[in-house]
């Protein structure tokens, strides 16, 4: 039998700065029919980079090698007629960074409608009841309500879910999902994972499954290639490669999981941040008039308060709030209620009254490539907000960068390159690094760890922890990866369409929840480990 995707001897590489810098290096492996293949690895150990030359969607600066065959035909040195007969249709892409991959300028049912058109021929009334089915499928509540939203007025989920929605819209008979499931809380991601095996089982569908979790790795895959600079040190059938890992760093990620607890909140701490029944609410506006006819309860009432030294986690599904909450704790959103930034209340403070404030506050944003100007160096990013704040205090700035680079895990000399010159992983280090630099008082972090491999999500836990206890940084630690969130936290809120339902001590959540829609949540993060390939 013919594979459906045939890769033997991929070489890539790419030239940069008069230099040519080995991405791929001589991989071969083979996608069955009905067969899903994961790929595993570190960030930067050239996954994306594979599965974008299987359609040879790589920048002109790159040379690619080798063969890559999808039924039977060869994709490299195709023409374009012919790529674009296959992409989108037969090999259809779940990209990790669905916020770079959306139009801006265009509303969801628009993008979603454009493939369908395309490549179905369907018109009218038929495309919107194809996109209802689709978003339905995908976990889009009330899907009417969103065909009309702008992808920034969805959260990091829904905006996954939808690029999801697309890629499965042509019923592709190859899909590449590079790391589909990052921004999904735990629950969602299970329905997403459930909802791919059974399009797996009832067409047939294949999959090349790009992930830096193992746990979906197991539930998930046939076979595993595992991945390091570029080579593929170890692949065979998922259940030989957990059962009896054969090569030393496949065995070093299995092994890797942020365990552990941060140091106790020092005694008399003091409030960094609090905020009292804080509620967000957007008003739906209708008719040429555009007269309110109802709200978006973001957030209904929300009372939290954060020591110096403390993490409070918050977890809770993909449009559940917790995202803009903390966008209005910043006042970065409007909201009505108490905020409260080192005693001071700031809801009513103008922009220009909040400028001394905003060295003291700083966020991470859950997608790392649509937060850094890919226009400006990893040097300029980092030191843009120390010239900003003026916080050098006589000091290099380049200086303060390569010690901030080196302290996530960068490499200093790498400072002069562009965003698009790293991979997921390292422009979350990037990100990071931009608000640990002007060593603030609170720090936002929403989904910090969410593009990390595992062995870097550890180091990335380990640094935040150490910098917590050394600097007394107060964190609002935003997640739905409830593993990350018990060894971060000290105090924990769930939150559920806008509503807290349970806030306390994180120990005491985690063991014993009170309410239960946690209790789901718990089930689906810790439970579903055990559960075999």
């Amino acid at each position: 039998m013919t594979p459906v995707l045939d890769v033997r001897d991929l070489r890539v590489r790419f030239r940069q700065d008069g230099r040519e810098v080995h991405a791929v290096r001589g991989i071969s492996f083979t996608v069955n029919k009905g067969e899903t293949v994961a790929i595993v690895g570190e960030s930067g150990s050239g996954k994306s980079v594979t599965a974008l030359s299987t359609v040879q969607l790589l920048g002109d600066n790159a040379i690619v090698e080798g063969e890559v065959r999808y039924d039977g035909k060869q994709m490299i040195g195709a023409s374009e007629a012919e790529l674009r007969r296959v992409r989108g249709n037969d090999i259809s892409f779940i990209f990790q960074e669905p916020m770079t991959s959306l139009n801006p300028l265009h509303t969801i049912q628009k993008q979603l409608a454009e493939s369908i058109e395309l490549h179905q021929g369907l018109r009218g009334p038929a495309v919107r009841e194809r996109i209802l089915e689709l978003l339905t499928k995908v976990g889009i509540r009330d899907p009417e309500t969103r065909l009309n939203s702008y992808p920034h007025q969805l959260s990091g989920g829904q905006r996954q879910r939808v690029m999801i929605a697309m890629a499965l819209a042509n019923g592709p008979e190859l899909l590449v999902a590079d790391e589909p499931t990052t921004a999904l809380d735990v629950t969602i991601q299970a329905q997403i994972l459930e909802l791919l095996a059974e399009l797996k089982a009832a067409e047939g569908m294949s999959m090349l499954f790009i992930t830096h979790d193992l746990t979906i790795v197991r539930r998930i895959s046939d076979r595993v290639c595992v991945m390091k600079d570029g080579e593929i040190v170890e692949q065979g059938p998922t259940d030989e490669i957990f059962a009896n890992p054969q090569h030393p760093y496949t065995r070093m990620l299995l092994a890797a999981e942020s365990t552990g607890r941060p140091a106790p909140v020092p005694a008399g701490a003091e409030v960094v941040a609090e905020t009292d029944a804080l509620r967000i609410w957007f008003p739906i506006h209708q008719g040429l008039l555009k007269r309110t006819v109802g709200h978006i309860k973001a957030v209904n009432s929300a009372t939290l308060q954060v020591r110096a030294g403390e993490t409070l986690g918050i977890v809770g599904e993909s449009g559940s709030g917790k995202t803009t909450l903390a966008l209005a704790i910043l006042r970065l959103t409007s909201s009505t209620g108490a905020i409260r930034l080192l005693g001071r209340p700031i809801e009513g403070l103008s922009q220009h009254q909040l400028r001394p404030f905003r060295a003291d506050m700083q966020i991470v944003f859950q997608d790392p490539y649509g937060s850094l100007s890919p226009r400006m160096t990893v040097e300029q990013i980092i030191a843009e907000g120390l010239g900003v704040h003026g916080v050098e205090q006589g000091r290099n700035a380049t200086d303060m960068v390569a010690e901030i680079m080196t302290e996530v895990g960068l490499d200093p000399a790498m400072m002069h390159r562009y965003p698009h010159e790293f991979s997921g992983g390292q422009r979350q280090r990037i990100a990071i690094a931009r608000a640990l630099v002007l060593r603030p008082r609170l720090i936002i972090l929403d989904e910090p760890t969410s593009a990390l491999d595992m062995t870097v999500q550890v180091q990335i836990v380990t640094l935040l922890r150490s910098l917590q206890q050394k600097y007394g940084l107060a964190y609002l630690f935003i997640s739905h990866d409830l593993k990350v969130v018990r060894a971060m936290s000290h105090k924990v809120m769930v939150m559920r369409n806008g509503d807290v339902v349970e806030a306390g001590d994180a120990d005491a959540i985690f063991d014993a929840p009170q309410s239960d829609y946690t209790r789901t949540l718990m089930a689906a993060a810790f439970e579903a480990q055990a559960v075999p390939a």
